[in-house]
């Protein structure tokens, strides 16, 4: 067994017997990683601080139910990630925290971030539609693209208001189960709150 494996190990068993210093050198090992991790998504330091604080909270008072065996530190990204995309689904629904996410996120990007970050947002738009039926991605494509209504879709194509309304819902559906697997979820969120999907 790795000797680093064996050492991880130990400091589990002792955290899961309510060792606080085993604790505090796993919270010293990870939070900065965990940290950069979610700052990575968030754009704000205080929220990412806050869901470091809370990843550890609840490895401490799950402590009983971990498993040794396991790796410590995919369970830390995975609650990490998980709580960070919970928040990021939280502001899409909040003007305020949405507007406080974004403007910072703006305010510390420089024009070549904005410039790669726009490119990779239309790289996920396209891979997104790439998966929709031809004739769903025309009525989403007008619907977004040129804003038309259902209504105006359903004569243009020859089809009931209905079956567009239909075709759309299906649409949307594929494409947010495509977004939310995506690994930029900051990324994906611009899309949500944009109001592509």
């Amino acid at each position: 067994m790795d000797k680093g494996i064996h050492i991880e190990k130990l400091l589990i068993e002792q955290i899961i017997e309510g060792n606080e210093k085993a604790f505090r050198k796993l919270f010293d090992t990870y939070r900065n990683d965990l940290y950069r991790f979610s700052l990575s998504m968030l754009f704000s330091k205080t929220y990412a601080e806050e869901i470091v604080q809370d990843v550890f909270l609840i490895v401490w008072q799950k402590r009983k139910t971990l498993n040794p065996e396991l790796s410590i530190k995919s369970y830390l990204f995975t609650i990490t990630r998980n709580k960070t995309i919970s928040f990021l689904k939280k502001a899409a629904n909040n003007r305020k925290l949405r507007e406080e996410i974004f403007y910072k996120s703006q305010k510390y990007a420089n024009t070549t971030d904005v410039y790669i970050r726009e490119t990779e947002l239309e790289k996920i738009k396209q891979d997104a539609l790439n998966l929709l039926t031809p004739r769903r991605r025309i009525i989403f494509e007008m619907s977004r693209n040129d804003g038309k209504s259902y209504e105006e879709i359903a004569k243009e194509l020859g089809l009931s208001p209905n079956t567009v309304r239909n075709q759309m819902s299906m649409a949307l559906e594929t494409l947010r189960n495509f977004l939310l697997h995506n690994r930029d979820i900051a990324l994906v969120l611009l899309l949500f709150l944009k109001d592509w999907v």
